[in-house]
């Protein structure tokens, strides 16, 4: 089954090197998903000047993307000596990764009237025209506050369109979200459902080992996996919900 996921990644603590990082998780998943054939599309970057990001949002599409890409919401932490640090001291740092399924225009109809729409310069190294036109696209809505942003295209109208996309996702959540809490559903126990304030891996490279703290697991060979072979991750999680 063919599916589409928004995922949207965020340094937390530790300044640069959350920055660094969130750009080493951000390739991770994009090399593992063009490995898997999935079609990659991103829709804002906001880049440092030392070659990390502000945020990072892409949609991922193909054969049980949601599924896949599920299990990766929440807090990630690394445990690393900074490539700006002298000392050699360890820092230890967060990463924030949410994962929303795509949502359509049928499944979150948006009115025009509750949007309030800026334009702006494009940001950051690399970012494209930069302080040459307002092609970067900021939507506000205004009924819920959520903003989102889109710098990544040339055009204004292809970048308000990327933003209308993370943006429906990112209401679709927040829909769902509400709904539970109404209906006093159970939070689901399938693996993969943590809050996003929970911590959930941890990349320790002076031991060179990746611990979920879900599954209680843990790998080896942090660069290859950053690098895209996500493949042991993943079938660890088809295993664990299996049993579920």
């Amino acid at each position: 089954m063919n599916s589409s996921v928004i995922i949207e990644i965020r340094p937390g603590t530790g300044g640069e090197e959350a920055a660094l990082f969130a750009s080493d998780l951000f390739r991770m998943y994009k090399n593992y998903a063009l490995g898997r054939g999935f079609a990659v599309t991103v829709l804002d970057f906001n880049p440092t000047s030392l070659g990390g990001t502000k945020q990072v949002v892409f949609e991922a599409s193909g054969a049980d993307a949601n599924k896949i890409f599920s299990h990766e919401s929440g807090v990630h932490r690394v445990q690393r000596v900074p490539k700006t640090e002298k000392s050699g001291r360890i820092h230890t740092s967060t990463v924030s990764v949410a994962v929303l399924p795509k949502a359509s225009e049928k499944d979150v109809p948006i009115n025009p009237a509750d949007l309030k729409i800026e334009f702006f310069r494009s940001s950051g190294p690399g970012g494209q025209n930069v302080n040459k036109r307002e092609t970067a696209v900021r939507i506000i809505h205004l009924p819920t506050g959520t903003v989102v942003t889109a710098q990544t295209e040339r055009g204004q109208e292809a970048n308000k369109q990327y933003a209308l996309s993370i943006l429906r996702s990112k209401i679709l959540e927040t829909l769902e979200i509400e709904a539970n809490q109404k209906t006093q559903s159970q939070r689901r126990q399938q693996i993969g459902s943590a809050e996003r304030a929970e911590k959930i891996r941890t990349y320790n490279f002076p031991q060179d080992r990746i611990t979920d703290h879900r599954i209680k697991k843990s790998w080896g060979r942090i660069d290859k996996i950053l690098d895209g072979d996500m493949e042991p991750i993943v079938r660890a999680f088809e295993t664990a919900t299996s049993k579920t």
